[in-house]
């Protein structure tokens, strides 16, 4: 097995990365275990969570960029189309 820090700063880091506590807590008895596997799963499974919410959250902002781009051509008088 990698040693990958102490209990304390894996847990920090699982919560810095926006773990759930039974997440940690799975994490944690398969870290006990020596189940690097597992571990993994578990890692890859709250990334794709995250990137999800990137993704949702970008698409998010492209809506309000277009809304920005609307009303500023509207005070500028360079965009002479309705919303």
């Amino acid at each position: 097995m990698i040693a990958i820090g102490n209990r304390e700063s894996v847990i920090q880091n699982l919560e810095d990365a926006g773990c759930e506590t039974e997440m940690i807590r799975d994490f944690m008895g398969w870290f006990d275990k020596g189940q690097q596997t597992k571990q993994l799963e578990l890692l890859e499974h709250q990334r794709e969570y995250l990137l999800g919410r990137v993704h949702t959250d970008e698409r998010r902002i492209s809506c309000l960029d277009y809304l920005i781009y609307q009303i500023q051509g509207k005070t500028t008088g360079k965009n002479k189309d309705k919303i």
